[in-house]
């Protein structure tokens, strides 16, 4: 029934979205060498509005230890700084004039364990999504008027298949984030 597929759908959709989110959540830990994804979420006081970094300058990353930053309008390499040393990402940076320098520390093995633990509460917080949209699927499924028993049986064993699926992505994307971060 188009119902039940609507429903089925819905779901995918909603764990579909947690994984996204969860990709996302992993590129802003790092794991040793420089991304422009570590700053990209840096927001710069510029002509009174909050910008985000990457369009007030150009991030670059010319090694596997600096980030490079070259503001397009020399006169916001003082707000880019300050946003940087606010933002709490443990940088320190350094200007020269015309580019703000970012080297990253390389991770010390405690740090790596916390940023490993980091990655697996994400990946839990993920799972609790995903098990929120199977539950959500399943009270809508019991909402239904006039769907037979048995269609209804089958679309929850079909939620529950996408349920154990997206568990065992999560899974997966967690342990290879891990391997990554422990990775010397």
């Amino acid at each position: 029934m188009e119902e039940l597929d609507v429903i089925i759908d819905t779901v995918k959709q909603e764990m579909d979205a947690a994984i996204r989110h969860l990709d996302h959540a992993f590129q802003k830990i790092r794991a040793g060498r420089a991304s422009t994804t570590m700053v990209q979420d840096v927001m710069v006081e510029y002509y009174g509005s909050l910008t985000p970094i990457n369009q007030v300058a150009n991030v670059s990353v010319p090694d596997a230890m600096t980030i490079s930053i070259q503001p397009w309008d020399r006169t916001a390499i003082n707000a880019i700084e300050k946003a940087i040393i606010n933002s709490n990402l443990g940088f320190a940076p350094s200007n020269n004039g015309d580019t703000i320098i970012l080297n990253v520390p390389p991770l010390t093995e405690e740090r790596r364990r916390d940023l490993a633990k980091q990655a697996k509460a994400e990946g839990d917080n993920t799972k609790v999504t995903v098990r929120n949209a199977r539950q959500d699927g399943m009270k809508e499924l019991k909402k239904l008027d006039g769907v037979s028993e048995d269609l209804i049986k089958n679309a929850e064993a079909d939620i529950q298949a996408l349920t154990d699926q997206y568990v065992k992505t999560i899974d997966e994307h967690v342990k290879a984030k891990e391997a990554d971060i422990m990775k010397v």
